[in-house]
Formats: C-alpha cells, sequence, structure tokens
C-alpha cells in the first residue's frame, strides 16, 4: 500500500507532495475527509504508539492547555480522531513502513525508500 496523509491547505505538505515522486500513492485529505477508526489504528501499528502521529504545533493544543495534562495512548488516539490538526503530517505510509512529519530526517528517509 503506498497512501499520504495530508492537509491540501498546509504548504509543508504541498512542498513535499510536490518534492518527491509520489506516483501511484494514494491521497488522503483529512479536513474533507476524516481519518478513520480503522486507519488510526494502522498508523498507531505500523508506529509502535499513537503519540508518535500527534502534533503539539496544533493550535488546539495550547487552546485546550494540554501541555499541562497527563496524555494517555488512549487521550492521544482520540484527540486525533476528534480533531483532524492533531495528525502530525504528512503521514506517508509505503508498504509496512511509515514516515510521520516533516522533520529533514524523516524526509531524507523517505526519499531514500521511494528511490530503491
Amino acid at each position: 500500500m503506498k497512501k499520504i496523509y495530508h492537509l491540501k491547505t498546509c504548504d509543508t505538505c504541498r512542498k513535499i507532495i510536490k518534492s518527491l515522486k509520489l506516483d501511484g500513492f494514494e491521497y488522503h485529505e483529512i479536513k474533507t475527509n476524516p481519518i478513520t477508526v480503522s486507519q488510526l489504528e494502522q498508523m498507531g501499528k505500523l508506529s509502535g504508539r499513537f503519540e508518535t502521529l500527534f502534533s503539539r504545533r496544533a493550535k488546539k493544543y495550547k487552546q485546550m492547555d494540554l501541555k499541562n495534562q497527563a496524555l494517555s495512548e488512549e487521550d492521544y488516539r482520540q484527540l486525533i480522531l476528534d480533531e483532524y490538526t492533531f495528525l502530525k503530517r504528512p503521514v506517508v505510509i509505503v508498504d509496512d513502513e511509515i514516515f510521520i512529519g516533516n522533520s529533514p530526517k524523516v524526509l531524507e528517509k523517505l526519499a531514500a525508500n521511494l528511490n530503491k
């Protein structure tokens, strides 16, 4: 499976999609087409933890004062399901590997994987 979860209004997501050769990928826009429980479960299984998928950069993170709360894995899972902005983006799945976020290290690994 080749799939990318992204936000079409996110400049960073658009830049990454444009720079990488993502031919044959299924695109999933998370704002207009929210992720399902089973999709999030699959991402959680591949990443090992829901916390890895959680974005602390989301505006709602500060608004909800989540920084000062002890969040469990179930909390991270539910927050991502409730609010698309809590999913760290983009999330790219290539077969049984997952690439989360836009750090240079992650993008380098993704590019290397695509060029195999």
